[in-house]
Parts: structure tokens; C-alpha cells; sequence
């Protein structure tokens, strides 16, 4: 299949039997999100537990035909839990250049008397080679000052308004600004293991430039394509699922109307419970105000 004919679209099946008819050297970011680890079912379809080198045979019985879909400079992007990581770093650094690691912080889970509570995801960030693209301007955060340093009585690195003082600073590999979607928010969805939109626009923007394409071949329901098309990129994903392939179609529908991503506003990204501060938040935008933004 040529890049035009599958931009933009949901495509069902298992990415196994799907990756040789997709088009070579296409693919600008691709975003990992399978099955972690872990016992969870999916719409019915149940993901067992295995030891780190089973876990690590199953990355290996589809990584590799994704290879060549990559363009030299794409980034990948790889979510796993604790215990997934330990078979991801083996896997894929035999293939791609390691460049980093993101731990973010999610609140949701419940809690146990007989270890630490999990409440942390990984996301792994390789590159397919030593050249690629990253952008921290487009990814800056803006969070509250708590203790704001002044010199000649003028602020330093921070900025006074009305609504509190504030300071833009670079994103580091720590992230405790996301919420798990939940039932409130006009982004959930009945996917168990649904990322948050926020997530997905902080590693497009970081890697990406209007029109590339942005590929998942885990789709579920939908956010990396979602995120995508806000943010005036191509995007094609797999799922093997026709629950969850619908959901997408029907978020990719909404996002015609809605492009805005909650916690990203006025091109920073927001602070955790900052709502109040962003007067703008919900405010559509126009294809013409994507391409002249200064976020991208």
C-alpha cells in the first residue's frame, strides 16, 4: 500500500500479518503501546503474564517488520511498566539507538499490602539512527513559582500576572503533569489501558513537523491518530480489535470540531489541577491557527 492510501486511516487487523503490505521508509514517529507485561483483557481478548525472555520473544515476533517502515531520522516511542521495560531495553536496543527513558507519573491503580503501589509507566525513546529531530521549544511546561527569586526587584526566569506567577522551563524525563483519562473527560473511552491525549501531543510535537506521519500499529482506541490530526500531522494506525478501531473512528470524527487537548494551551503545557489558570482551554482551533502557531 502507498503512504497515501493508508494516511489517515484505522486499519483492521494484527499488525503481524498487516506490516508487509505497509509502504517502506514512511514513517516519521512510531508510538509502541502493546499488551504490557501483565494479565489484563482486551475486549475479550486475554494477555497473560510471561517471563522477561517470553515477553521478550513476543517483541520479537513483530518488532522487526516495522524496521523497515522507518524513515532515518523517525523516532519510536515505546510504552511498557516496570516489569515490561526490563524485556524492551533488551529487544529494541539490538535494533534502534537508545537516547532516553520518560517515567510518568499516573494516578490511578489500586493499592497493596504486600508491595508499593504502581504508579509509574516508562516510555522508552529510541531513534533509528544518530540523526533525528527534536524540538524542546514546542514542549516547554509552565508551572506555578512556588518561591519566586527576584534580583533589582524584577523577576528571574519567571513572569508575574494576574492569575499567580509563573515560570516556563524545559521538560525533563519526569512527568507528573498527565491524568489518566477518566470518565469526565471527553477524551475516555472504554479501552483499559487508554493513554492520555496530553501524552501523545508532547512526543509528536517533540519529534515531528506538519504532514509526517505518525504510525501505531497498537491503535486501540484511537489517541495517537486523534492527537495527530489535532496537531496537522498524518497518521495511520492497527487494531486488530472492531470495538476499539470504532472508537477511533469515532474520536477521529470529534476531532474535526474539537482540537483541543486538555493540559495544552497557548503552545506550553500545564501543570496537573491548573485548569482555572488556562481562560482559553476549551477554544477550537482553526486549521489556519494550527499551521501559524507557534507550537508547531
Amino acid at each position: 500500500m502507498s503512504l497515501d492510501c493508508i494516511s489517515g486511516k484505522t486499519i483492521l487487523g494484527d499488525i503481524k500479518n498487516v506490516a508487509n503490505q505497509l509502504p517502506p521508509d514512511s514513517v516519521n514517529m512510531l508510538f509502541l503501546d502493546p499488551p504490557y507485561n501483565l494479565y489484563k483483557d482486551f475486549n475479550g481478548d486475554s494477555f497473560s503474564r510471561k517471563n522477561i525472555d517470553e515477553y521478550s520473544a513476543y517483541i520479537e515476533s513483530w518488532f522487526p517488520k516495522l524496521i523497515p517502515l522507518l524513515k532515518k531520522d523517525a523516532a519510536v516511542f515505546f510504552c511498557a511498566d516496570w516489569y515490561s521495560s526490563v524485556s524492551v531495553f533488551l529487544t529494541i536496543s539490538k535494533y534502534l539507538k537508545l537516547q532516553n527513558r520518560i517515567t510518568w507519573q499516573r494516578e490511578k491503580g489500586r493499592g497493596s499490602k504486600r508491595n508499593w503501589k504502581n504508579s509509574h509507566e516508562d516510555i522508552w525513546f529510541f531513534t533509528n539512527g544518530n540523526s533525528y529531530k527534536f524540538y524542546p521549544e514546542r514542549i516547554k511546561e509552565k508551572r506555578k513559582v512556588i518561591a519566586p527569586y527576584r534580583i533589582d526587584g524584577k523577576p528571574k526566569d519567571w513572569e508575574e500576572t494576574e492569575e499567580g506567577n509563573f515560570r516556563l522551563t524545559y521538560p525533563s524525563n519526569l512527568w507528573t503533569d498527565l491524568s489518566v483519562p477518566y470518565w469526565s473527560m471527553s477524551e475516555n473511552t472504554d479501552h483499559p489501558t487508554q493513554k492520555p491525549e496530553k501524552l501523545l501531543a508532547k512526543l509528536i510535537l517533540a519529534t515531528t513537523d506538519i504532514n509526517d506521519l505518525v504510525f501505531d500499529p497498537f491503535l486501540g482506541s484511537g489517541t495517537s491518530s486523534v492527537v495527530a490530526k489535532k496537531l496537522g500531522r498524518r497518521y495511520a494506525g492497527v487494531e486488530k480489535d472492531r470495538y476499539f478501531a470504532c472508537l477511533a473512528e469515532k474520536r477521529l470524527q470529534m476531532a474535526e470540531n474539537d482540537k483541543s487537548i486538555q493540559g495544552y494551551f497557548d503552545g506550553v503545557f500545564w501543570e496537573r489541577n491548573s485548569l482555572k489558570f488556562q481562560k482559553m482551554s476549551k477554544t477550537v482551533l482553526s486549521e489556519k491557527d494550527i499551521i501559524n502557531s507557534r507550537i508547531l
